[in-house]
């Protein structure tokens, strides 16, 4: 990590209090070449793969308003955030995660666990809403995502992981699909890379 040090002196004439210099704070940035990234070989200058990114905990935002395209199931995650008791499954313990910068999301792309995760939230779907909940075009819609480590499968990979800490409700497949376009742009746009080393937070707006 590169720390400037600097130094500076008034023009003449003029006077300055306190320290004329010293080293400036700066945010210590990473640089990697994810496969699941842009620029991820640098094409024909393989010397110039991958980009160089901040370590800091990004904000995914998401509108429930009336109108928008991500609207249900921006209201869903709502509804997990302020009450838990109402979301499905049920447990005494819910607290899903993503809300707050000491508790953030962390992306996952392995294949095999946003299956399991997908999984587990459609089984709790047929459970409360029967095999026909799609009826009408509904999609059985996750939180928190199933691209994430938070997923509705972490118990299985995690044994002191809270069971049923997640929410599954049968919403519109036009906004489930529309928040999934939105979460796959925020991923390649604020390069958020796989593990527990990169996390975001959800915001809902309305």
């Amino acid at each position: 990590m590169y720390e400037p040090a600097v130094s500076y002196t008034p023009p003449t004439g003029r006077t300055l209090r306190g320290s004329h210099g010293g080293t400036l704070f700066m945010l210590a940035p990473r640089w990697e070449s994810a496969s699941y990234l842009a620029n991820s070989t640098g094409g024909s200058k393989p010397d110039k793969k991958g980009a160089a990114t901040f370590s800091y905990v990004t904000e995914l935002t998401l509108s429930a308003k009336q109108g928008a395209e991500e609207q249900a199931e921006a209201a869903h995650i709502r509804q997990a955030f302020l009450v838990p008791q109402d979301s499905k499954p049920y447990t005494a313990a819910k607290n899903v995660p993503g809300q707050t910068v000491k508790d953030p999301l962390h992306r996952t792309v392995s294949s095999s666990r946003i299956d399991k995760n997908r999984a587990a939230a459609v089984k709790q779907c047929k459970r409360y809403w029967r095999p026909n909940y799609t009826n009408g075009g509904k999609e059985c819609d996750e939180y928190p995502f199933a691209s994430t480590y938070e997923g509705a499968a972490e118990p299985e990979y995690d044994p002191e992981a809270t069971k049923f800490n997640f929410s599954a409700k049968p919403i519109p497949g036009g906004d489930n699909q529309a928040c999934g376009l939105i979460l796959k742009s925020f991923y390649a746009k604020n390069r958020i890379i796989d593990g527990l080393d990169d996390g975001f937070i959800v915001k809902i707006t309305s």
